[in-house]
């Protein structure tokens, strides 16, 4: 895992640009602390960030072959999960490799097959190929956008980033945003290639995109298809199983102390389960860590969201599976802490957080950094077993919106609610979001003879696997990064998402409950509390001194009433919220405080131009 960085500019030679090459590499530190290294010839430049993690002397980037045409060279972020059968494939054709980096595997691949590489892998990597033979630049990102990868167009070529903050860091790269990135700031529909900044945008997901002279030219090798499917519902659980065994078999492969991340919940018991037992069949036990708030567990108040604590059901599986244990636990003076909030946003680049969900994950990422460099996550199985509650929400199920907007208004209320009465109008988020979501359903083929209910339901796991997983992916990704912890996320194999994609929702939940599939699939390594446990969301503080400390900051920054951010949300509203006799108690309210805070720590931080008219 690495963070990479580069520009191409067809019209000069990048040599005399070093500085701008600098700062942009140096800007992905956190995300490669281990090495740093820069390739330079003529119009093309390469910044690289290591987090050694196969292979640790031999991984070194930017890597070059020469080859008679011109030299090829390739900065990677990543890992190829295949890329022992790929090394050997490569070299019973004729290839000759000086490490033992996946890194070169991908490198030769390029050199074999072109940008059909992509096709031929299995893992989570963003990379960038400078191919001198024909003066132009690959740039490749994984099939879910698990890896993030950004770019920007200039006159003469464009500028590339793991984060948009590599990016901003050259001259040419303004930092703006217009309305338009306000739209996608103040909504949760994640349109693909969207980056909010003005001018940038993000290589999509299962994507190829070069630039040569002539210009910039998209490829996409991977989409989520429509098939039939056929297997019955033992051979399904069979099938199921028989991936995730192939999957968290592979995702261990590391160099470095590897560990996973434990709520108690289904999915990151099962994973945690699946690798203790492979892990003890080397003897060797897997470490696991849970994220946990100080009387918590004691003082819990079931809501609607979340019916029981986690802490109880961390521990039954960490017994079960005979882990190595550690719960990681937080008071809410740190979860409020203002340079926790300013390392969150930096991390971010963006106000598009979850308030103390992004300040714990980080917190949680940052203990676990002390003792691992690999942690094997749950993310995703949601979006592709179907867990979440607006799967089984009627109201959800039949809005003709994104399902989770339905469900997150209810609890949560609206994030632009926060917003200035005059910006609403002219921004006119409804607007924004319908026609997000008539594109977003253009695609969605139906099968022939699958019923309205069906192929509803088809729509709606399509939308979190195409939309709403990539939000928690990349803050997955960014809250990890920023401690330089690589996080890897099992249910993301784009085979199992294709397989249980296609399964018929009556499969998905034949027993009446969320993630039927993987419960059985998984049945016979969970402890019973588990498999009897109903769907918890990553955990939130009750702790009523974390909402009070958010009034205590919001206030203070009623006391600068110059600061831009008032040009954006409304003062009064704030006030009154920061101002009410009894901690802020509602999800809604807190939630008003967060984005508040959030935008003026982003404005401090970024100084962006905002554009509004």
């Amino acid at each position: 895992m690495c963070g990479i960085t580069g520009w191409v500019s067809f019209d000069r030679d990048l040599r005399s640009e070093a500085a701008a090459l600098d700062a942009m590499t140096e800007t992905m530190a956190c995300r490669g602390p281990d090495d740093r290294g820069t390739w330079v010839q003529g119009p093309a430049a390469l910044g690289h960030r290591r987090l050694a993690i196969i292979d640790l002397p031999g991984g070194r980037q930017p890597m070059s072959a020469t080859t008679p045409d011109g030299t090829v060279a390739m900065v990677y972020s990543g890992e190829a999960y295949n890329f022992t059968e790929l090394r050997a494939d490569l070299a019973a054709r004729g290839h000759r490799f000086t490490t033992d980096s996946d890194t070169e595997v991908v490198l030769r691949g390029y050199l074999e097959w072109g940008d059909a590489v992509a096709e031929r892998l299995n893992g989570m990597y963003a990379f960038a190929i400078w191919d001198g033979r024909h003066d132009k630049l690959v740039m490749i990102r994984d099939r879910m956008g698990i890896k993030p990868f950004y770019y920007y167009r200039t006159p003469d070529g464009v500028l590339f980033g793991s984060e948009p903050k590599a990016i901003l860091a050259n001259p040419l790269a303004r930092r703006r945003v217009t309305l338009d990135g306000l739209r996608e700031l103040f909504t949760f529909v994640k349109t693909p290639g969207h980056a909010v900044w003005d001018g940038m945008r993000e290589v999509q997901p299962g994507t190829v995109v070069t630039v040569d002279r002539e210009g910039l030219h998209t490829r996409v090798y991977w989409r989520l298809d429509t098939r039939p499917h056929t297997d019955d519902r033992d051979t399904t659980i069979a099938t199921v199983r028989s991936l995730l065994d192939d999957i968290v078999r592979r995702q261990l492969v590391a160099d470095v102390p590897r560990c996973t991340l434990l709520s108690g919940g289904l999915d990151s018991s099962a994973m945690t389960a699946l690798a203790a037992r492979q892990l003890a069949e080397q003897g060797e036990k897997v470490r696991s860590f849970a994220v946990d708030f100080v009387g918590q567990t004691d003082r819990f108040v079931a809501d609607e969201l979340r019916g029981t604590p986690d802490t109880p059901f961390v521990h039954d599986l960490a017994r079960a599976a005979d882990t190595d244990h550690q719960d990681i636990v937080l008071d809410a003076q740190s979860l409020a802490d203002p340079e926790v909030r300013a390392r969150v946003l930096s991390a971010r680049d963006l106000p598009m957080g979850f308030g103390d969900m992004d300040a714990s994950l980080y917190l949680l990422f940052r203990s676990i950094r002390d003792h691992s460099t690999v942690a094997l996550s749950g993310e995703s199985a949601d979006e592709v077993f179907g867990g979440y509650l607006q799967f089984f929400d009627e109201e959800a199920r039949r809005a003709d919106t994104f399902p989770w907007l339905v469900r997150f208004s209810r609890d949560f209320g609206d994030d632009s609610d926060v917003l200035r009465p005059d910006l609403t109008r002219v921004l006119d988020l409804p607007a924004y979001i319908a026609d997000g979501y008539r594109t977003a359903v253009s695609g969605i083929r139906r099968l022939d003879g699958e019923s309205d209910f069906e192929f509803r339901m088809r729509r709606i796991c399509h939308l979190h696997l195409t939309r709403f997983v990539r939000v928690l992916l990349d803050r997955k990704d960014r809250m990890s990064m920023a401690v330089g912890l690589e996080v890897r996320v099992p249910f993301c194999d784009h085979r199992l998402v294709e397989y249980v994609y296609n399964t018929p929702w009556s499969l998905k939940s034949f027993d009446g409950r969320e993630k039927s599939l993987l419960r059985e699939a998984t049945a016979d390594v969970l402890p019973k509390s588990v498999y009897d446990r109903v769907k918890s969301p990553y955990p939130s503080t009750q702790d009523p001194a974390y909402a009070l400390a958010l009034q205590g900051h919001v206030k203070d920054l009623l006391a600068r009433p110059s600061h831009p951010v008032f040009d954006l949300v409304d003062r009064e509203r704030v006030r009154r919220a920061a101002h009410v006799d009894t901690p802020v108690s509602t999800q809604a309210a807190r939630r008003s405080l967060e984005k508040t805070l959030d935008l003026a720590v982003w404005l401090d931080l970024y100084r962006p131009e905002i554009v509004t008219g």
